[in-house]
């Protein structure tokens, strides 16, 4: 956009400049052809060295919360620059708008966090425009999602909350995998609720709900504000994928534009993310302190959020597969998507 400008501008000098020729004496023409020139040279290289910076820079958007540590972790480790690549991150405010921004051609990708269902749907509309390069999971060991009830209450197993309040995020996602614990947990009847996040652990507190399936840090904070325990968690792998199969429920993804017009950064960019990943794998809670600035998680409750599991792309394994399908085909008996979406063609292969 720079560079247009830039060239607008001198195209309307120089178009001034050779109206003025006519009227000058002929000694003074050549000064005046030699201005013409300076600017035209000015406008190509304007051109040329704007077109260049855009081609050296990815944009890559992120939703706030903490599965998108390894690219938060990437960008203030420094892991994007020492690669040779500009990153810039643009936030969000929820997965659907990421997703609507990749389409449209606004960012080249995402980082981890974005909700994988959310991205399946879009490539469905257009095959083959996204490319998942890092996913996220959740189970009993990498704990992202739970069902928590408040502090006093006497239930013990998922099945005590038949025909009772549960409350949920918003969205259809939230919505979906709520109802399958819920009826795989035997909890029959049970009514759910969509909330704003920021009113789960109110609603929980003055009793309007019976009990919440939620996302942390929402279980982190209810326990340390002492408003909810646990009932049960990494509740979507055990109750809905089965076979001790994770819960893979977001993604990393470029968009197939980026990775053809901009082939020659996707292998550094991707080198540096798996930096990211590793560094997070290694760091464990320490790298908790790079949520700051791209979440509202920071202080004392960073050191409490649990870490979730990656799987880079170089690392993805049959039964990965076999976990993702499970998911994308309970969405399917669900009606949320309209036809069965393969899970394997949506991951990036290195061509």
């Amino acid at each position: 956009m720079i560079g247009l400008i830039l060239a607008n501008n001198l195209v309307l000098v120089s178009l001034f400049i050779h109206s003025l020729m006519s009227n000058v004496q002929p000694q003074k023409r050549q000064s005046l052809r030699k201005l013409l020139s300076l600017c035209l040279g000015l406008t190509s290289l304007g051109v040329a060295n704007t077109s260049s910076a855009e081609d050296k820079k990815l944009l890559i958007g992120y939703w706030p919360i903490a599965a998108g540590l390894p690219f938060f972790s990437a960008i203030e480790k420094g892991f994007f620059k020492d690669a040779g690549v500009t990153v810039e991150a643009v936030k969000f405010a929820s997965p659907s708008q990421v997703v609507e921004a990749m389409i449209a051609g606004r960012i080249d990708g995402c980082a981890n966090g974005v909700a994988i269902t959310a991205l399946a749907l879009a490539d469905a509309q257009s095959p083959g425009t996204i490319k998942f390069t890092c996913v996220n999971f959740a189970n009993e060991k990498f704990v992202l999602d739970e069902i928590i009830v408040p502090i006093g209450s006497s239930v013990k197993d998922l099945a005590e909350l038949s025909g009772k309040k549960v409350a949920c995020g918003p969205g259809i996602n939230n919505v979906t995998l709520a109802k399958a614990i819920l009826q795989s947990a035997g909890a029959k009847d049970a009514k759910v609720i969509e909330l704003p996040i920021a009113q789960i652990l109110p609603a929980l507190s003055a009793g309007q709900v019976d009990a919440a399936y939620i996302l942390e840090p929402t279980g982190v904070i209810g326990t340390q504000q002492k408003i909810s325990r646990v009932l049960a968690a990494g509740v979507v792998s055990k109750y809905v994928i089965g076979d001790y199969l994770p819960w893979i429920g977001g993604a990393a993804a470029l968009s197939a534009t980026c990775l053809k017009e901009k082939a020659a950064l996707i292998p550094k960019y991707l080198s540096a993310y798996s930096q990211g990943v590793s560094f997070v794998r290694k760091e464990g809670l320490n790298a908790n302190q790079y949520l700051a600035g791209y979440t509202a998680i920071e202080g004392e409750l960073a050191k409490s959020v649990p870490i979730s599991g990656y799987i880079d792309h170089s690392e993805v394994k049959p039964n990965d597969i076999r976990a993702l399908q499970k998911l994308f085909d309970v969405f399917a008996e669900k009606k949320v998507f309209e036809n069965q979406i393969l899970a394997l063609p949506l991951f990036y292969k290195k061509t």
